[in-house]
């Protein structure tokens, strides 16, 4: 019988766990590690700073969830991986032994690499439901007394959708609480251009992305390169096409959010053959890592080769009265699909998927029918796994 064990109790995470349970024979073992017992929706982040959710609207009890189909979930964390032992050393001191492990972490947010950024320095993020939160109200202290507001993400960041969307957002919720005459407005990013989004943009993202922000009277630095930070201010290098200094930019600011570069977590981070160098957990095309046969990872922690990817990428970026979709397949140009949209819809459909995640969640599924047939539709398939010769099924 096997025991098999998923790391990281995430979106993707939670979602393997899913798929797995209905594949367990009788005696198998599936076990879910975590570090907290509630999931919470990071998508919805943007909105939780902007005080439009609850913390407790975008959470769910993944014990309860997991119990039902019976998955063993464990909160203790993981404190390192020993993939030679196939073994687990928990964060308690204890160990898990493994057949099948799946790395599904997510990334180490990596604040410390530039001085000043985060939560625990002069910026606020929504890359957790804990940081959102005080985002949100170091937001209601900046609307008694607005200013200049800085947005966007640092060099070696490689997720700028929330980047955006934050930016629209607060747009927004300024111009509702009529203080957005008082608010200059700067996005700074280390993309080449907006709208590339790490992905060298997607249909027309760079028009449309620059178009919002025009509209909006958001003014932009590209190939931006953040110095350091301190209170109330951030300086900022602009570097031109050549690889040399353009411009320094010290950009004063009441308010600050920026997305920080991402590396592997702590627990893998410096395994030979197990990641790259940034940490991330090496994989083949059927996401297998080469040196550690029994080890798979999915999502952020994985290292995307730069060329021989082939996974889609479909986004919903509210811009908290409107928004763009895209829809990317593969990821690394050139591609089968190659489409962006925008409009009102975008609002309402990411609102619906925020719902329609959340229950499937609390109910075990990772894949209903109709988001299948969705999915098929809008020609995106899912990785065909690839059995290799001798290989049991």
């Amino acid at each position: 019988m096997a025991s098999i064990i998923v790391l990281g109790a995430g979106l993707g995470g939670s979602l393997v766990a899913y798929e797995l349970a209905p594949v367990m024979r009788p005696g198998d073992q599936l076990i879910l590690i975590g570090r907290e017992p509630r999931y919470h929706f990071v998508p919805s982040n943007p909105w939780v700073a902007a005080g439009w959710r609850e913390r407790d609207e975008i959470e769910i009890d993944l014990t309860e969830a997991m119990a039902k189909k019976r998955i063993t979930y464990m909160t203790q964390g993981c404190k390192r991986v020993h993939p030679a032992e196939s073994r687990i050393e928990l964060s308690d001191g204890s160990s898990l032994t493994y057949d099948y492990l799946v790395i599904a972490t997510g990334p180490e947010l990596a604040f410390d690499e530039v001085d000043g950024l985060g939560p625990e320095g002069f910026t606020q993020s929504v890359c957790h439901v804990d940081h959102a939160e005080k985002a949100n109200a170091a937001l209601e202290v900046f609307a008694k007394t607005p200013g200049p507001i800085v947005v966007g993400a640092v060099q070696g960041a490689s997720c700028f959708g929330p980047a955006y969307e934050f930016a629209f957002i607060l747009d927004t919720e300024l111009r509702k609480r009529k203080i957005r005459d008082k608010v200059p407005m700067i996005f700074v990013t280390p993309e080449p251009y907006i709208g590339h989004l790490g992905l060298d943009g997607v249909g027309d993202t760079k028009g449309l992305m620059e178009s919002e922000l025009r509209q909006r009277h958001i003014k932009w630095i590209t190939n931006a390169k953040v110095r350091h930070i301190e209170a109330g201010k951030m300086t900022v290098d602009e570097i031109g096409e050549d690889g040399a200094l353009k411009k320094t930019h010290e950009l004063p600011f009441s308010y600050s959010m920026m997305l920080p570069a991402f590396r592997g977590v702590e627990a893998v981070r410096g395994i030979e053959g197990l990641t790259n160098p940034r940490g991330f957990i090496v994989i083949d095309k059927n996401q297998r890592n080469p040196k550690y046969s029994n080890v798979f990872a999915i999502g952020v922690c994985v290292a995307i080769a730069p060329v021989e990817a082939t996974w889609n990428a479909v986004c919903l970026a509210d811009f908290g009265d409107g928004g763009v979709a895209f829809i990317a397949e593969p990821q690394i140009p050139p591609r089968n699909v190659n489409w962006a949209a925008e409009g009102r819809w975008v609002h309402y459909a990411k609102i619906a998927f925020e719902k329609y995640f959340l229950h499937k969640l609390r109910h075990g599924e990772s894949e209903p029918f109709y988001e299948r047939w969705l999915m098929k539709g809008l020609g995106i398939h899912r990785l065909t796994m690839v059995q290799e010769k001798g290989e049991p099924q």
